[in-house]
């Protein structure tokens, strides 16, 4: 497929400001709480898990499962409710919507936001305001280290081949 057919297309693919998708970031977290308390309402009910510590890992892992199903479903799709909000879409580098595998692919990459920090704080005793503290500056690190793209993109995007551009809104006032 000639790539250079959809060069007009990309040009016109606009990416979104660093506030704007940290803002959607940070809204799709909040929805989050609401996915996580569905999956560890259920969890807990088919497991017959009475206490929060036990079950922990298995409990995560579920969590990490259901995690991946609605963000591959809803990337591979566009978008999920918060990029909606924020008018965001994922596609990829040919501004085409991405596949079922390159958005498990995006999820998985999307997990560099977290893991070296909690890798980092893993083999000390920190309480939780001090890993807190370390993984929110791992985040913004990782957030300003965007700048350094050429396209300003998320760097697990450009590994992922996707990226995050701005979309139109269909309810603009026309003046």
């Amino acid at each position: 497929m000639d790539l250079h057919l959809f060069k007009p297309m990309i040009d016109e693919l606009k990416t979104p400001g660093l506030a704007r998708r940290m803002a959607c970031w940070m809204y799709e977290g909040m929805l989050m709480f609401g996915v996580v308390f569905m999956a560890g309402y259920l969890f807990g009910t088919l497991s017959q898990t009475r206490n929060a510590m036990d079950n922990r890992h298995a409990l995560q892992a579920f969590l990490f499962v259901v995690f991946g199903i609605y963000f591959v479903w809803l990337w591979a799709k566009g978008q999920t409710l918060a990029m909606k909000t924020w008018d965001i879409r994922v596609v990829d580098r040919a501004g085409k919507p991405i596949t079922q595998s390159r958005a498990l692919l995006r999820y998985v990459l999307s997990w560099l936001w977290f893991l070296p920090a909690l890798a980092a704080v893993a083999p000390f005793e920190l309480s939780a305001a001090e890993s807190l503290v370390i993984l929110t500056g791992w985040v913004l690190v990782w957030a300003i280290l965007s700048r350094f793209h050429p396209e300003k993109q998320f760097w697990h995007d450009a590994l992922a081949g996707t990226r995050l551009v701005s979309t139109p809104r269909l309810n603009a006032k026309i003046r």
